[in-house]
């Protein structure tokens, strides 16, 4: 084995203990939980499928009053439902640590490492 496979062996090796650590974490697990939650929420579930569709129908059909009305009443709606809110905060809460890793490798490899950890469903 060359040095250089060696070396990859090393990264994947490590990379395969943060993909443990992190998924063992409780940040991920809480995330976990909350996304389970959501799904067995019939009603959270349908709130926010309502909302991501009007979206999609505002985001193709342009600008429209009534539909930004509905778009709203809706966030407000999701706003007050639990469910919703511990999925977001658990999502917003895992972001933040990968952004941090993300932060800590790229200062150690002297670049960018990855472009965007962003995301979400809420």
């Amino acid at each position: 084995m060359s040095e250089g496979q060696s070396s990859e062996a090393a990264v994947e090796e490590q990379l395969q203990t943060f993909m443990q650590t992190l998924t063992e974490s409780e940040t991920y697990q809480e995330f976990v939980e909350a996304s389970e939650a959501l799904e067995e929420d019939s009603e959270a579930s349908a709130l926010l499928q309502e909302f991501q569709q009007k979206q999609r129908q505002m985001q193709q059909g342009g600008f429209d009053q009534s539909l930004m009305s509905e778009l709203q009443d809706l966030k407000l709606e999701m706003d007050e439902t639990d469910t919703i809110q511990r999925h977001r905060e658990a999502q917003e809460a895992l972001v933040e640590l990968l952004q941090e890793t993300n932060d800590v490798i790229s200062e150690q490899i002297g670049q960018q490492f990855a472009q965007s950890t962003g995301g979400g469903c809420c």
